[in-house]
Parts: C-alpha cells; sequence; structure tokens
C-alpha cells in the first residue's frame, strides 16, 4: 500500500504540468518584408595590373599607374575616405609552351585593386571613363547601394509582421480556430543587397560609360509565434 501511494503522489504532482503543456496551442509561421528604392550610390571595384620581366619592374609601373588613378578619382570629386585598397597582388608568369620541360619563368603580373564609393551618382558614369583614361584596366564589379538604410529596413521589419499576422490568421482560420496575441518575434535575415551590374575581370576600354541605376530591394524576414484559440 505504502508502494501505491507513492505512486499516486508522483501522479498528482506532475499531471498539472503535462496539462498545463497540453494546453499550449499555437502557429509559427515566417513573414517577409521587401521595400524597393533607387539607390543614392554605388561602390565600384576597379584596378590596374601592370606586366614585365622582373617583380619590381612590375610592382613599380603598377603603383605608378594606380597613384595615377587615385589623382584624378580626387579631381573628379570622391573623398579620400571613400576610396580603399582592397587588394595588392604579385605573381610569376609561366611559359608551359616547351613540351617535356619544366615551366619557366617569363615575367611578372602586378596587380592593384581599388573599392571606390561614389556618393554622388552622377558623377558615375563619367568617372568610370576618368579612370579608364588614368589607366585602370580591370574592373572587378559594381554594385548600388542606400547610404542609410535604417528607415528602409525599419519599414521592410513592420511590413514582414504583418505578412507574418496575415499568413497566421489565415491557417487559423482555415483550421477552425481564432488567432491569438503574439507569444514571440524573431528576426532573421536583413537583406541590403547590391545590384552588380559587372561580375568577375573584365578588360575596359574609354568609352563614356552609360550607367543605369533601376532599384535595390530590402528584405527582412521574422518567425513570429502566435498563440491560437477555439473558434466559439
Amino acid at each position: 500500500m505504502r508502494f501505491a501511494a507513492t505512486i499516486l503522489t508522483l501522479f498528482l504532482v506532475t499531471s498539472p504540468l503535462a496539462a498545463k503543456a497540453e494546453e499550449i496551442r499555437e502557429i509559427i509561421v515566417t513573414g517577409e518584408g521587401r521595400v524597393s528604392t533607387e539607390p543614392d550610390m554605388a561602390v565600384i571595384s576597379l584596378g590596374v595590373t601592370r606586366e614585365a620581366r622582373t617583380a619590381s619592374e612590375a610592382m613599380k609601373d603598377a603603383n605608378v599607374a594606380v597613384a595615377k588613378v587615385l589623382e584624378d578619382v580626387e579631381k573628379a570629386g570622391v573623398l579620400p575616405r571613400d576610396v580603399q585598397t582592397a587588394s595588392i597582388s604579385l605573381s610569376p608568369r609561366w611559359d608551359h609552351s616547351k613540351n617535356n620541360a619544366p615551366p619557366q619563368v617569363t615575367g611578372y603580373v602586378a596587380s592593384n585593386t581599388l573599392s571606390v564609393r561614389v556618393r554622388d551618382l552622377d558623377l558615375l558614369g563619367g568617372l568610370l571613363d576618368t579612370v579608364v583614361g588614368s589607366g585602370a584596366n580591370t574592373m572587378n564589379g559594381l554594385g548600388f547601394r542606400v547610404a542609410d538604410p535604417r528607415p528602409l529596413e525599419d519599414e521592410a521589419r513592420v511590413a514582414a509582421v504583418n505578412d507574418a499576422r496575415a499568413k497566421a490568421g489565415l491557417l487559423a482560420e482555415a483550421g477552425g480556430a481564432r488567432l491569438g496575441p503574439v507569444r514571440t518575434i524573431t528576426e532573421g535575415a536583413v537583406q541590403v543587397p547590391g545590384m552588380p551590374i559587372a561580375q568577375g575581370r573584365m578588360m575596359m576600354e574609354s568609352s563614356a560609360v552609360p550607367v543605369a541605376t533601376g532599384e535595390i530591394d530590402i528584405r527582412v524576414s521574422v518567425t513570429v509565434v502566435f498563440s491560437i484559440e477555439d473558434d466559439d
């Protein structure tokens, strides 16, 4: 009898917790908010590549060329704080043309890449033309941005929560239930992408460069947990 009483006591202690767990009824949904806007700045990755017989000659030629590019970029109205050296590289150039012979070093290739932020998009086309004339001969990409994305991100957050609420309401109605209050909201990814129009290395030819800015999308996703109640 004492053993049976112990079992009964444990059941009485644990059963309210189990009943409480069974009462938790919820819907978990993911909402997405998107705000489209015109960009107000651009980021370009450009540089110079030079080849020479010796490593020092190749590096010297690249340094001279990039100094000229930097000078002309500043003259075009870009502030020094918006120009940054992204990479510097020096590598041998190998000749593999001789059969049954190990490759030979025939020269060296030096590269210097710059990241330039352009805050006045009206200057962009002319700036691209200018840097080509200054000696830049590689372009690794161009992307459009928003200088202050925070207000647009907040707008996308509100839209994401509204989207989640609409989804949850539809699911609750389809399941014969009524949507209750929000239990938790978890923010996921906030995406403020650029809009690349050039990928990978490509050679640039000196010419007036037409630029179309288009629009960019700012996206925010949220996961929202709603309680649900019986639809009386």
